[in-house]
């Protein structure tokens, strides 16, 4: 039985497939069409973007008709695909109605495939989204199986590839399914979500598909890949928190998860940067193509740093630092004894400032997680440490970190200021990444970030 939650979700989004018979009256050829009806014109700048949404046997399919939606409302073309399993928990004329287009769902449907269908499908897409993504899906994807339509399309595209993965808790975090993520993301197949919170079997924690809004705004971010914005350009990048020991099994740091750093980097890599990650102790895999260099202490950061910087251009400091440590470390472990004890803490090395005050220095971009008065604290730290640029964001305990997604308002000298709002900490990184190029650009020349493109 499902929880009271996921009832009141499913019977939000039940209108659509009340509504679907209504929506299909008019002829089919009027209202559906297909990829195989209308052949791709790849030289149309002007195009809509083409989404192929893979739809598989999860109970937050649900939600995937509010995606279609949210993805045509901003100007996408979408063609569902679904599998068995999807088609018993919505319909495939509750996506008919929805996208305008005929839904595929079987591999072995002769008039489609007398063309190739699934070939076709493959080379139509833009991009292929599937949401949600099961746990069965990710592992036959992993495998290189293609034993139904989405799976073989998912192998014969060369369009980016994005999962929105959606299961039980104890499901995400099982080491075969992490494992599976860490090769797909290998392989440069982009993770979107999980969220975390209540559950359709009732338990809560990781594992909720991320909501359509958030889904159509990741998938639909600008391409830094087709822009090749940094292209030439050395990018030195620092994630998560650092670990101050007080004796040998206690340490002082924060509740940095280091996904924004990573997202950060894994943008500035598909920018085409050269990208070395300094990063201190987080659970998560290096972005395809990125230089890791694991740290501990703020110290450990700051002297990675520096020994990275050597002919950095952009230098972007998401690591959470600790602004102090414990003026000595205990060699042993300290008992529990006296019923008060002093901790003597001193200041930890400012990796931001000393990169922005070397003689010639890169174009330094800060981050400031702020609790309250974000935008004033900002900007004064901007000021403060002579960077060119700082992103900065509200962080409590329901926003910032232990998040799958964020918001951040951008801040640089002279007033200049642009907000970005929440979403998916991927999309928000290459939304950032894409103003950190544009800014770069105007304070060191486009003629200088040209020619090392050029080199």
């Amino acid at each position: 039985m499902l929880a009271d939650g996921a009832a009141r979700r499913i019977a939000h989004y039940s209108g659509l497939r009340a509504e679907a018979p209504r929506a299909l009256e008019m002829p089919p050829a009027a209202r559906v069409s297909s990829p195989l009806e209308r052949a791709p014109d790849m030289s149309d700048p002007n195009r809509p973007m083409r989404i192929l949404l893979g739809v598989t046997g999860g109970i937050a399919a649900y939600k995937s008709p509010d995606l279609v939606r949210r993805l045509t409302e901003r100007g996408a073309e979408v063609q569902v695909v679904l599998t068995a399993g999807a088609a018993r928990f919505v319909s495939p004329i509750t996506f008919q109605a929805v996208s305008g287009r005929r839904v595929r769902d079987e591999l072995w449907d002769e008039a489609a495939e007398a063309a190739m269908g699934h070939i076709e499908l493959a080379r139509w897409a833009d991009r292929v989204v599937v949401a949600p993504a099961t746990a069965h899906f990710l592992g036959e994807l992993a495998a290189g199986l293609a034993p139904d339509l989405l799976t073989t399309v998912c192998l014969a595209t060369e369009a980016p590839v994005y999962v929105a993965p959606a299961m039980n808790r104890v499901m995400w975090a099982h080491p075969a399914v992490r494992a599976n993520r860490a090769l797909l993301e290998q392989r440069g197949v982009r993770f979107l979500g999980p969220g975390s919170g209540d559950q359709a079997c009732g338990e809560v924690g990781a594992g909720r598909m991320l909501e359509p809004h958030e889904i159509a705004a990741a998938v639909l971010a600008p391409s830094l890949a087709t822009s090749a914005a940094l292209r030439g350009l050395k990018v030195v990048v620092t994630a998560g928190p650092t670990r101050e020991p007080i004796d040998p099994v206690r340490y002082i740091t924060n509740r940095s998860s280091g996904k924004m750093g990573f997202a950060v980097a894994a943008a500035a890599r598909e920018a085409g940067a050269d990208v070395v990650l300094v990063t201190g102790p987080v659970a998560l895999d290096a972005p395809p193509g990125v230089r890791r260099i694991a740290v501990g202490t703020a110290g450990q950061m700051y002297r990675a740093v520096h020994e990275q910087i050597e002919g950095a251009d952009i230098f972007i400091a998401c690591a959470a630092v600790a602004d102090y440590r414990p003026h000595a470390a205990s060699r042993e472990k300290i008992k529990r004894s006296e019923p008060e004890m002093a901790l003597s803490l001193v200041r930890s090395p400012d990796t931001l400032a000393s990169v922005a005050a070397l003689a010639n220095p890169p174009f330094t971009v800060g981050f400031a997680a702020e609790t309250h008065e974000v935008a004033k604290h900002a900007r004064e730290k901007l000021e403060r440490k002579g960077i060119d640029m700082i992103a900065a964001n509200q962080v409590g305990p329901d926003c910032g970190f232990d998040r799958e997604t964020n918001s951040l308002t951008v801040y640089w000298p002279g007033g200049g200021e642009r907000a970005f709002g929440e979403t998916t900490k991927s999309a928000l990184a290459r939304e950032l990444v894409a103003l950190i190029a544009e800014r770069y650009r105007a304070s060191r020349g486009a003629g200088a970030a040209d020619s090392k493109a050029e080199a």
